[in-house]
């Protein structure tokens, strides 16, 4: 029946695939697996319509009643063919994958919207969560890498196709080297990926850190976001290091964008991001302040509300949810 319809929303990670499903705004059915490590782009996809299924029974709705399918995705895309290419973290995903037809098919026919995962994150926040009270906001999402969505004038901004790409701004002029080949760019300080290269490389050096200890105790194979927050927690000198390196150089970035843009608030979130919270954006803050070119009017700076929920959300609201 037609008030009965729910619209599913997909966060496609390298590790993990978190979906949701919106009836009426709200959020009735989630679902939760690991991506496969197969390589195998099918099997992400056949992942991926299992975990709407799964959502779609919690939200006790049949898949007749879902009406559309969004997902945020990392990668090249292309949202009018529903195409995702060089998504290199997604196994399977390195080369052009026809993600919104494929999934579309195993769904019987649904349509299937995809977009940018950072992009779709900072609209669900902008649209259901922390953002709702402004129009003019720039999300920043803290994680592997650093990305960003921008709202203008209640709208998000799309550009050219890169608006919001904060993660590529440069904030040490041929400093260190960034995933992008690049050098001094704000990822290559604030990325997760680069700061665990940054911490190996002090730590063969000889500087002490229990980073690595908290790692194997926690079964992780990468220096995880909570491994960063667990190691700050106790007191880890490396850690508050290379985070007070990241807030520093997030500090310098956000700055410049609102000495362009004049928004009224900036939101953070991201694996770091989130797992940090209002402390880490209270730290980057500090280190805007002394750039701000109107430093009595700063910008709100915000935590996100639905934390790990923010891109299926958003990925949602995007196929109209």
């Amino acid at each position: 029946m037609a008030d009965a319809e729910g619209t599913g929303g997909v966060d496609l990670g390298g590790t993990k695939i978190q979906t949701v499903v919106l009836r009426d705004g709200e959020v009735v059915g989630s679902a939760r697996v690991p991506t496969p490590q197969t390589g195998a782009a099918d099997d992400v996809i056949d992942a991926i319509a299992g975990t709407i299924h799964a959502a779609l029974e919690q939200a006790a709705l049949e898949p007749p009643d879902l009406r559309a399918v969004g997902v945020g995705t990392p990668g090249e895309i292309d949202s009018a063919a529903g195409v995702v290419s060089l998504a290199a973290n997604v196994p399977g995903f390195a080369d052009r994958v026809e993600l919104g037809p494929m999934l579309s098919k195993s769904l019987n026919g649904i349509p299937v919207t995809i977009d940018n995962d950072v992009r779709v994150g900072v609209l669900g926040e902008f649209k259901r969560g922390a953002g709702r009270p402004y129009r003019n906001l720039f999300g920043v999402w803290v994680g592997s890498g650093v990305g960003g969505g921008l709202v203008l004038d209640g709208e998000l901004y799309d550009g050219r196709g890169a608006a919001g790409e904060i993660g590529h701004a440069v904030v040490v002029p041929d400093g260190r080297l960034c995933s992008c080949g690049r050098r001094g760019c704000l990822e290559a300080y604030a990325g997760r990926v680069r700061m665990e290269e940054r911490a190996r490389e002090l730590h063969r050096s000889g500087k002490k850190t229990i980073l690595f200890k908290v790692m194997k105790e926690r079964n992780s194979a990468r220096l995880s976001s909570g491994v960063f927050a667990s190691a700050l927690k106790k007191g880890d000198k490396m850690a508050a290091q290379l985070i007070d390196e990241a807030a520093s150089a997030l500090g310098f970035a956000l700055a410049s964008a609102q000495n362009v843009l004049d928004l009224e608030a900036i939101m953070v979130g991201g694996g770091l991001g989130d797992r940090l919270g209002q402390p880490f954006v209270d730290q980057i803050a500090d280190q805007m302040a002394p750039h701000l070119f109107t430093p009595d009017k700063p910008p709100r700076m915000l935590t996100t509300e639905l934390r790990d929920l923010s891109g299926a959300v958003g990925a949602a609201v995007r196929a109209g949810g």
